[in-house]
């Protein structure tokens, strides 16, 4: 063959030498070095000689960098997995605390319906379970071997590229030589499912800022994830928060990044690729940070059961009270059109739901008996939402388990 036994053995001892030197940050470049593979060459035939200028036999730049990249970005999600599932487990304690206290849902933040604390917490637990399930596709997508395309043709030498493909832990090898080394759709999957998280993160940490505020009071940060103002002593400030929503533009900005860089590239390589790793690094550097940052403000998050619960104003029973007169055989949207009757009703009189009477509410609708007084009560407004997915006890238990269930598949 082109190297002999003896050869490789010298190429791979010097090679092993130069690794050595890199985690010892004690690699030195030279002015010359045009990039890091020349001076990885450079370096190599310091050390064993001119059977370094048979490194390269077999294999371009192009090829070479395309096989790292994507070495690169499949530990890359791995590592990213760990830290979403960290999160996850301080979603699954808060669910777990306050699985059942009450606290008013919102749509278009107007308070809506009963809903719980374990049922919101578990709302952002799903949002990442997808995450993962994006990453690991990307991983397996990514893992398709590009060496062996050499510049872009393939190379001209025997090389065996299944061999290659199970040495490096690749599930395929690529088809075609030339969209192999300019192929860089595993990269912009990868910004995507960046983007995502940290589109998860920012509404988790938006909310989190709503119900921290004075106004809401449901919760309260701790002081390990605020600051203080400069000239209010009162302030608390959720400046984590704030950060790691302001980071999601961030992630979004070097998808599109990429995306503009590679809308008008012709077939095979071109230099502009150069840009492609510096987003990635940089929305990696940003998750590797933001990730741990919200797994600390949950897992020390104090809940006011209370003041969520004083917050579940009566019009939120409206909904439970179309869905009695349903009960009763009155079509849903007439159902909803008296019950809109009895919010103008009370509104009128500077009352709500709860105390207009019994009499007053069959003036509008003779379905109305006694044991609609029942569907003011919040506890029984959860239950009654006995569906997969539902706010009633039953299910938020079958989905809390859900949540522990899908952790435990990914060996946590």
């Amino acid at each position: 063959g082109v190297l002999s036994n003896s050869e490789a053995k010298t190429i791979l001892n010097g090679l092993e030498k130069i690794r050595l030197e890199f985690a010892d940050k004690k690699f030195i470049f030279n002015d010359n070095d045009e990039d890091i593979h020349t001076a990885v060459e450079r370096r190599l035939t310091e050390i064993i000689g001119s059977v370094a200028g048979k490194l390269h036999t077999g294999r371009s730049r192009n090829d070479q960098v395309a096989t790292d990249f994507r070495l690169w970005t499949m530990h890359t999600c791995s590592k990213l997995v760990d830290h979403i599932v960290k999160l996850q487990s301080t979603l699954i304690e808060s669910a777990t605390g306050n699985l059942n206290t009450p606290m008013p849902g919102y749509t278009h933040l107007q308070p809506a319906q009963p809903i719980t604390w374990g049922h919101w917490s578990l709302s952002h637990f799903w949002p990442l379970q997808r995450d993962i399930q994006r990453l690991t596709q990307v991983q397996e997508r990514t893992s398709s071997l590009p060496l062996g395309s050499a510049a872009l043709a393939g190379t001209s030498f025997g090389i065996d590229r299944a061999k290659l493909a199970a040495d490096l832990e690749f599930n395929s090898i690529s088809e075609n030589s030339l969209d192999a080394v300019s192929d860089r759709d595993f990269a912009a999957d990868f910004l995507f499912s960046t983007a995502m998280i940290g589109i998860h993160l920012s509404r988790l940490s938006e909310q989190l800022i709503l119900f921290s505020s004075s106004e809401f009071g449901f919760v309260s940060l701790d002081d390990a994830y605020t600051t203080g103002s400069s000239l209010l002593p009162q302030k608390k400030n959720p400046d984590t928060l704030e950060l790691t929503r302001g980071k999601s533009g961030r992630l979004i900005g070097n998808l599109t990044g990429l995306l503009t860089t590679l809308k008008g590239l012709p077939s095979a390589y071109d230099k502009d690729l150069q840009e492609d790793k510096e987003y990635l690094f940089d929305s990696t550097d940003t998750l590797i940070l933001a990730l741990p940052v919200m797994s600390g403000v949950i897992s020390t998050l104090k809940i006011n059961p209370d003041k969520m619960s004083a917050s579940i104003l009566p019009t939120l029973s409206a909904t439970d009270m179309a869905d009695y007169l349903v009960d009763k055989g009155v079509p849903f949207r007439e159902a909803h059109g008296i019950v809109g009757q009895l919010v103008l009703l009370a509104e009128k009189q500077g009352q709500d739901l709860t105390t207009l009477s019994l009499n007053e509410m069959q003036a509008i609708s003779q379905y109305f008996t006694e044991d609609v007084m029942d569907t003011f009560d919040v506890n029984t407004a959860l239950k009654r939402r006995g569906v997969i997915g539902g706010t009633s006890p039953e299910y938020l238990d079958i989905q809390l388990q859900s949540a522990k269930d899908a952790l435990t598949k990914l060996n946590v």
